[in-house]
């Protein structure tokens, strides 16, 4: 019995074993993921028809990396589309003054992500994320990777940068 204690303790102690209280498998934090925003510094509009497919191909990557991953719980933003889409002719939902965390209270989530890219040139984009308490409006996190090329491809080399990276510092689920 008691190198069965000691044997715990060490588990518990390098972090093998959850610690007494912390079930391993807590239920996930709801967040509402909001589609990628783009900000557009450049005068190229040919490529704008390519640039609103990655839009959407590296919000519904980013969507299935949190799923696999098991960082949140993510809800379906159809219930609140409409109201979605009016604000997003009015603003941009990562610069809103709230109406993120409004939109994520509707839906009963627990958290809230806004994302956009920054396209400086055709070489030098950002792809970036923030994430709010619902309760509280405040930030929970802000992430942001820098990439080079305008392509499906570096797009989605960003997102599973951005996503390994969270999960590397533990980021998942906050």
């Amino acid at each position: 019995m008691t190198r069965l204690l000691a044997a715990w303790a060490v588990a518990l102690w390098f972090g093998l074993l959850p610690a007494p209280g912390h079930a391993a498998d807590a239920p996930l934090k709801r967040i509402v993921m909001l589609d990628f925003e783009l900000i557009d510094e450049t005068l190229d509009r040919a490529s704008d028809a390519a640039q609103q497919q990655r839009l959407q191909k590296i919000s519904d990557a980013l969507r299935q990396e949190f799923i696999d991953r098991h960082f949140y719980t993510v809800l379906d933003n159809k219930p609140q589309q409409a109201q979605i889409d009016d604000l997003k002719r009015r603003f941009n939902l990562y610069d809103c003054n709230g109406c993120d965390v409004d939109i994520g209270r509707a839906l009963g989530a627990d958290r809230v992500m806004t994302a956009w890219v920054q396209k400086v040139s055709n070489l030098i984009l950002n792809l970036n994320i923030q994430i709010r308490d619902v309760q509280s409006g405040l930030i929970m996190l802000n992430k942001s990777v820098d990439i080079r090329g305008n392509t499906d491809t570096s797009w989605l080399r960003g997102i599973r940068y951005m996503v390994r990276s969270m999960e590397e510092k533990g980021q998942g689920n906050r």
